[in-house]
């Protein structure tokens, strides 16, 4: 009996130390997971300081050349191809002749209403004898005069078809495509020629909104195409858009003069400048950093393991990089990721 109570009191006592080392486990846990999720809540980011940086005070925006005059000529009436005067690259003049269709079908038409037209003259003449001497009455004179000149017109109209046969260009330019031969047939509609004057090109680039309000109508800029090496173009603004498109950005066109080789071709890459090539010492932040969009004027800074919403004034734009007027000094870290995971106050922890 006695060996039992002391067995008895053995178990109880073993089990008394497994819970007491099970609480004491637990209680480290919970405070090694508090530890964790505690660090877990900062969200991670990337940080970037503002600082002055020496920039070129040129603001550079870039699109494609393409020819002030562009048009595709098709053919208006149906016929065979008899002849064609010019080939891909042909410099064409203005009222130029391209090539000529068969005009037999048409020399037709004009023909017969050349007849119907004289035989309608000859009947007026004979109705106005006739009424003379009271054969016809007033009334039917009347109609063949109308006779007369429904033929009149359509003699006319039959005589511009067929001068349509000869197609013509309708400015001065290059032949950029020829789609017919000597034999081809065309019916109305099919597109003959491409002709394009390169004489004068256009050049369409986006301004941001920092830069547009400086732009005249007329105001000269440089403008360069990195194909051809370090020739330099004049390019004169023609039009600034009223409104910007959704990413704040003003189509704004200008032309240009191409030299007497035409080395500028429409389809060509073009750099437009604009401002002054003169550095200028200024306080700048990526443009990563705003939050949304430049235009927003807000961004993240990092203080004391937070993020701070910051209003600031942003400035002009130098590539990926954006001026700071005010908001912010130099020193200061702004954050550069993360930042949809931010609400102001947000606790973050930097990586690098």
């Amino acid at each position: 009996m006695k060996k039992v109570i002391i067995t008895g009191i053995v178990i109880i006592a073993a089990l008394a130390g497994i819970m007491y080392v099970l609480n004491k486990n637990k209680a480290t846990n919970e405070a090694q997971t508090a530890v964790v999720a505690e660090k877990n809540s900062a969200v991670t980011v990337r940080v970037e300081t503002a600082d002055f940086k020496e920039v070129n005070g040129e603001y550079i925006a870039n699109g494609t050349f393409m020819p002030k005059q562009e048009v595709k000529i098709s053919a208006e009436t149906a016929g065979l191809v008899s002849r064609v005067l010019v080939s891909e690259g042909s410099h064409v003049s203005a009222g130029q002749t391209l090539a000529v269709i068969k005009a037999d079908k048409q020399n037709v038409n004009v023909s017969n209403a050349q007849a119907v037209y004289n035989n309608a003259k000859a009947e007026v003449t004979r109705f106005e004898s006739a009424y003379a001497t009271g054969g016809v009455t007033k009334q039917q004179l009347d109609q063949m005069k109308l006779q007369l000149e429904n033929a009149k017109n359509n003699l006319q109209s039959a005589q511009l078809t067929a001068g349509d046969v000869n197609i013509k260009a309708s400015f001065s330019g290059i032949i950029n495509k020829k789609n017919i031969e000597p034999g081809s047939y065309v019916n109305p509609g099919m597109e003959l020629f491409e002709v394009v004057n390169v004489s004068t090109l256009k050049l369409k680039v986006n301004v941001d909104e920092k830069n547009v309000g400086s732009l005249k109508l007329g105001q000269s800029i440089k403008v360069e195409s990195p194909v051809i090496g370090e020739k330099e173009f004049t390019g004169k603004i023609s039009f600034i858009a009223p409104k910007a498109d959704a990413s704040l950005n003003f189509p704004v066109e200008m032309e240009i003069q191409n030299n007497s080789a035409n080395d500028l071709k429409a389809g060509m890459y073009g750099n437009a400048y604009f401002g002054n090539s003169q550095t200028a010492n200024v306080l700048i932040i990526p443009r990563t950093a705003f939050v949304g969009s430049v235009s927003s004027n807000q961004v993240f800074v990092y203080k004391d393991g937070k993020a701070v919403l910051t209003k600031v004034v942003s400035g002009r734009t130098f590539g990926e990089s954006i001026e700071v007027v005010s908001g912010i000094e130099k020193g200061t870290q702004v954050i550069i990721s993360g930042q949809i995971n931010l609400t102001d106050g947000t606790a973050v922890q930097i990586i690098k």
